[in-house]
């Protein structure tokens, strides 16, 4: 038992974890996240694709932003988006293979 308990996700863990997936469980964000998959974008390519104004684009940005999922790097008046690290990319990756899958 004590081995089990070892094993267990902290407090902090599940919350962390929590927020992740609840981040993750707007269509617009796994647009945004399917868009950058492909590469590094700017506010007005990802608006573009989905067919939604900048500021609504912007908006989930910063939402994604906040945890950790994008990153941006400023080109003078531009922000250019892209997947925070690996991690993302793998996590979208595997949850697409898992609804994908038969």
């Amino acid at each position: 038992m004590e081995n089990i308990k070892r094993q267990l996700l902290s407090k902090d863990e599940i919350d962390q974890l929590a927020e992740i997936f609840k981040v993750l469980g707007d269509q617009t964000r796994i647009g945004i996240i399917s868009t950058l998959s492909e590469g590094e974008r700017c506010v007005q390519d990802i608006s573009a694709t989905l067919g939604m104004g900048i500021s609504a684009v912007s908006h989930q940005l910063r939402i994604l932003r906040g945890a950790r999922l994008v990153k941006y790097r400023r080109e003078g008046k531009h922000r250019y988006y892209s997947l925070d690290d690996e991690h993302v990319m793998t996590l979208f990756g595997m949850a697409l293979e898992h609804i994908r899958h038969d």
